[in-house]
């Protein structure tokens, strides 16, 4: 199968605005996540909103293409950019472009996740072993069959472990947390992005729940690698430090 993997990466975020941009070391975020996923794609694209983000990646030698400003997440961006670049690829990786942590052992759990012919997106989920990670909302929980297809995502620790004190739930059951890094089926990825909003999807704000209600199977690839994402300053200034660089 041909496969192209996407980094959507958009200038105006509401928690770091011109994220991609930020330096992390010698490098900006996103030259990070480009090269970290051209080690295991013969092709990455960058589908950017902004002028300077495409600069950017220009700068350093990596392809671009420019997309809406409207788009409401980057599974649509990636879907816009797909189409834009054309070619007969098969599986569409959505990169989130604040992961610069993101490697192989990770892409290649996401990419044997997609191959299997029972599903129609493939995800990763790592395992949650602190009590503080199973009942942050900010950490999505997934809970999957015993041959890896998702069964829900939540923001609440699930399953509810009745009989044990909500602290020590961590240590009786295994719990996994969503890494979210996506591989679609191109049809797939066509049709998920037309979808109007579910119920689920918004009682949870996870739209893989919008999928999941209008019946896509999605499967699971289990990496014990756990990155670190970009999402504000704060996350900036701890993978300095994680890196021994400092704030």
């Amino acid at each position: 199968m041909r496969v192209i993997a996407i980094i959507p990466a958009r200038y105006a975020s509401t928690r770091f605005p011109a994220k991609p941009l930020a330096v992390l070391g010698r490098k900006c975020i996103i030259e990070w996540v480009y090269d970290a996923a051209k080690r295991y794609f013969d092709r990455v694209v960058v589908a950017t909103d902004d002028r300077r983000i495409a600069e950017a990646v220009e700068a350093f030698g990596g392809e671009w293409v420019m997309t809406s400003e409207e788009h409401r997440c980057g599974t649509e961006r990636c879907a816009e950019a797909v189409e834009r670049i054309g070619g007969q690829y098969d599986i569409v990786v959505n990169i989130q472009g604040d992961e610069p942590f993101i490697n192989a052992e990770q892409l290649e759990a996401l990419v044997a996740a997609i191959e299997r012919e029972d599903v129609d997106i493939a995800t990763l989920a790592t395992p949650i072993d602190s009590s503080e990670a199973l009942h942050n909302p900010n950490v999505v929980k997934v809970v999957m069959t015993p041959d890896g297809r998702a069964l829900y995502f939540s923001r609440s620790p699930i399953p509810h472990l009745r009989g044990y004190n909500a602290d020590e739930w961590h240590t009786r059951h295994r719990y996994y947390q969503h890494v979210g890094i996506y591989a679609f089926r191109r049809a797939t990825l066509g049709e998920v992005v037309r979808l109007a909003p579910t119920p689920l999807e918004s009682a949870e704000s996870l739209e893989q729940l919008r999928w999941m209600e209008r019946g896509y199977t999605i499967g699971v690839g289990i990496t014990d690698h756990r990155s670190i994402g970009i999402d504000t300053p704060e996350d900036l200034a701890a993978a300095h430090r994680m890196l021994g660089l400092g704030d």
